[in-house]
């Protein structure tokens, strides 16, 4: 998966926050649900290179709901990769290329994701849905961010929420309602099931392929 920082030349501090960012997705993605480490490049693109079956969307809410979030692009594409070791800036392969090419086309259709499984029917579904997802992301104000990211990302109860920033739960309970963090969440989830359901299709059509008689 690739994430664009939008407009990063005209933004200083985005090297900086890049680089706290991938601390946290290293930390957040188990070593099992990630095949290298996340990395960025001196063009400001974040890149990640995920295990099948681990969940690329965590990573465009947690970079989202971020302290001082930057507006990213992002691409996601199921695909092989060449072997080899090292960060994810440091790979190749059929999905990084697939990927570069995603990442384009998003920007020509003005869209903050673009997510590609293979699967015809799967990738309309995401096709459809899956630019709605940062568009609500960036459309949060910084406090509404910070307690997306306490209930979202730290997983707290809005009760503990409130404790942590020192307000009523009433209070919280607006903010989270404004900020549409249920929708937020299930759209995540959905995009999530699509993917995957995506990749395990077009993982059985190459196996069976694969297995039958030439």
């Amino acid at each position: 998966m690739f994430g664009d920082v939008v407009d990063s030349r005209r933004d200083p501090g985005s090297t900086a926050w890049l680089r706290s960012l991938r601390a946290d997705l290293d930390a957040a993605y188990a070593r099992e649900q990630r095949l290298a480490s996340f990395g960025f490049t001196q063009g400001d693109e974040l890149q990640g290179l995920l295990a099948p079956g681990a969940d690329p969307f965590r990573t465009i809410l947690r970079a989202a709901l971020a302290p001082d979030a930057r507006d990213l692009r992002w691409a996601v594409v199921a695909g092989e990769i060449e072997p080899g070791t090292g960060p994810a800036t440091e790979r190749t392969g059929p999905a990084f290329h697939a990927a570069r090419d995603a990442l384009a086309v998003a920007k020509a259709r003005r869209e903050g994701l673009n997510a590609i499984t293979g699967d015809g029917e799967a990738d309309t579904l995401l096709g459809d849905l899956g630019p709605l997802l940062p568009e609500l992301l960036g459309g949060l104000t910084a406090r509404q961010r910070e307690v997306g990211r306490l209930l979202l990302v730290d997983r707290l109860r809005q009760a503990e929420v409130a404790d942590r920033l020192g307000v009523s739960r009433a209070t919280v309970s607006v903010m989270a309602d404004r900020a549409r963090i249920r929708h937020l969440e299930r759209l995540a989830r959905a995009l999530a099931a699509i993917f995957g359901y995506g990749v395990q299709r077009v993982t059985h059509e190459v196996g069976m392929r694969a297995g039958s008689p030439r």
